[in-house]
């Protein structure tokens, strides 16, 4: 089937051309014999038949436009250049106006269809213009309209035969969101400009339009006209800013339900720039622009050194900033603060900081409540401790006790004698005062351990803390039938902490020790050493013989409310952890490989740190 209609095509252009041709030579022909009848010259004829071959040229290719060119070279060759009727030229000068006739057909026809060839393409480019949904039009340089596109009637309104001649920016009442002369300045430098515009349609109706303008030039290289093409878009734009408004009201509540404002600051100039939560934290009245002056009065006295270490800092080098600060209102109210900042990009050579300011006076009131919580919870298990050392004290307290009451019956017998023995009475005496100032010592520890003070950091030396551990367990250790072994290194440095939470931790680690090696029979046996590791710091380790510690409970020893005694409620080693990691340290168990488990507690040395000897 296709080969038949290639057929049948060929055949029908064959059938145009040969027709073509005869038709054409035919006309030629009587173009000649009529000007041979009129006893017209040979200019003449060869003009007149040069004006019916252009005519012929404009129905086929260039193969048609030579063939009638070499037939009218033909006949004013037989008609009109002696002798006539024949090919031959008598005169070698009649020939030039036959070449010439040839070189002018040929090149009139060349010209004739290259300008109808463009005049085609500029048609179908025009068609394709008017095809495409962008409007295009084109302006020359006085702004006057030269083309308009289906695509621009459709949206402006306006059909081609109204618009053209018209100066675009008052037809289309253009509105610049950027000076004009800095578009003017851009399409001369680059040649291209692109931007938002608003355009006004026939009917009064705005529409915002993405343009693309494009200079023309001309042969000689200056520009000519300007190409426009615009894309509506005012239904993405309208979409974006109900985002940018639905964003900006999503961040104006999420600011206000975090507490959270943010604030530009210009350091150049001092300039402040509050969101609407800033304003709020600070108290202040949105009508009213923020400076820092605003900022310092509402300062605590206290902090006001804080605020102004921060304004020195910015204005040198550090491109950001995080400090907490409280405010103090006229009612004595407190607000803490948290402020973050960094440096935004430079522009116009002004340094900005854009940052986030946080009211946490909640958090920092809570933290307190839990720090104050964690002391009571402190200060009762010290209790419940010391209710499990009361056996202990009593037997320090008795000791001291039962001294001075044996030195004071021997002092009154040597009073009672009939020559007292002043030498012996002294001695009695300095014993008394020696037994008391030891039991006072006794219970001046019981009493640090039971009070609620808030913790005291001080340097420490950690094997007189032991000492003092011992001394206050030794009772409880005798009650146990456990011996004590202590193998303290003699040169420690000292430790910055709590003396009395320090002791708790101890105690509480002995007492442990102490219930662990009571399930299991045979000689218990304690070992408190003090070293110091790699790092230098203070290194406490309590090893013990008893059963050890079962591999499933030892990942959750330090958990509060783990116990593996039915009377405890397992917040003694909890308690122990909180204290330990306050003090910066860590505290960690293991199993002994021949039995049994050990303790440590690892407290970093003091920055001003002394070798105690």
């Amino acid at each position: 089937m296709d080969g038949k209609l290639g057929s049948s095509d060929k055949s029908s252009q064959w059938g145009y051309l040969v027709t073509l041709w005869v038709g054409g030579s035919l006309v030629l022909c009587a173009v000649a014999w009529l000007c041979l009848s009129l006893q017209l010259r040979i200019a003449t004829t060869g003009f007149g038949m040069l004006i019916v071959i252009v005519l012929l040229s404009l129905l086929d290719s260039f193969v048609s436009s030579a063939i009638f060119s070499v037939v009218g070279g033909l006949l004013l060759n037989i008609y009109f250049t002696p002798p006539i009727y024949s090919l031959a030229i008598d005169k070698p000068q009649d020939i030039l106006p036959i070449v010439a006739f040839l070189i002018t057909s040929i090149s009139i026809t060349s010209l004739v269809r290259r300008i109808r060839s463009a005049e085609r393409l500029q048609r179908e480019q025009a068609r394709l213009l008017d095809l495409t949904h962008d409007t295009v039009l084109v302006r020359d340089r006085q702004d006057v309209i030269t083309y308009w596109n289906h695509a621009a009637e459709v949206l402006y309104g306006w059909g081609k035969d109204e618009a053209l001649g018209k100066v675009v920016d008052e037809l289309l009442k253009t509105v610049f969101l950027v000076p004009r002369v800095e578009i003017h300045r851009v399409l001369s430098r680059d040649g291209y400009w692109e931007g938002d515009l608003v355009h006004t349609k026939r009917d009064g109706s705005t529409v915002i339009v993405a343009s693309r303008w494009t200079l023309q030039y001309d042969g000689r290289g200056e520009p000519c006209a300007t190409l426009e093409t615009n894309n509506d878009i005012t239904q993405r734009r309208q979409a974006e800013e109900l985002v940018r408004n639905s964003q900006a009201q999503y961040l104006a509540e999420a600011q206000k339900l975090s507490h959270t404002g943010s604030f530009g600051w210009n350091i150049a100039t001092g300039e402040l720039f509050w969101s609407e939560e800033a304003f709020r934290i600070f108290e202040c009245d949105p009508a009213c622009a923020p400076t820092l002056e605003t900022v310092r009065e509402r300062l605590h006295p206290e902090d006001i050194h804080i605020f102004e270490r921060m304004l020195s800092q910015v204005s040198g080098a550090p491109n950001d900033f995080d400090i907490e600060h409280r405010l103090l209102f006229e009612d004595d109210r407190v607000k803490h603060l948290h402020v973050v900042a960094h440096t935004s990009d430079v522009a116009g050579g002004s340094r900005w900081f854009i940052g986030a300011v946080m009211d946490v006076t909640d958090a920092r009131e809570t933290e307190t409540q839990l720090r104050q919580a964690q002391n009571d919870l402190a200060r009762a298990s010290r209790i419940s401790a010391l209710g499990e050392l009361s056996a202990s004290i009593a037997h320090e307290v008795g000791q001291p006790l039962a001294a001075i009451i044996t030195s004071g019956d021997a002092c009154l017998r040597w009073l009672h004698r009939d020559s007292p023995n002043l030498v012996e009475i002294e001695y009695c005496v300095n014993e008394m005062t020696s037994e008391g100032t030891r039991a006072a010592e006794i219970v001046q520890r019981v009493r640090r351990m039971m009070k609620g003070e808030a913790p005291e950091h001080a340097p420490l030396e950690v094997n007189e803390l032991v000492n003092e551990v011992i001394a206050l367990t030794r009772g409880e250790l005798e009650r146990h039938g456990c011996c004590l072994v202590r193998d303290l290194s003699p040169e420690l440095p000292a430790v910055s902490g709590d003396r009395v939470q320090l002791q708790q931790v101890l105690i509480n680690i002995i007492i442990n020790g102490l219930q662990s090696m009571a399930t299991v029979s045979g000689k218990h046996r304690l070992t408190l050493s003090s070293s110091t590791n790699s790092d230098g710091d203070v290194v406490l380790s309590l090893r013990d013989n008893g059963p050890g510690i079962s591999e499933e409970n030892l990942p959750q020893l330090f958990d509060a409310f783990f116990t593996t005694r039915g009377t405890g409620i397992g917040m003694g080693l909890a308690i122990c952890t909180s204290i330990v990691e306050a003090h910066g340290g860590e505290i960690n168990a293991s199993n002994n490989p021949e039995g049994g488990a050990t303790f440590r507690v690892t407290l970093p040395r003091s920055q001003s740190a002394v070798v105690v000897k």
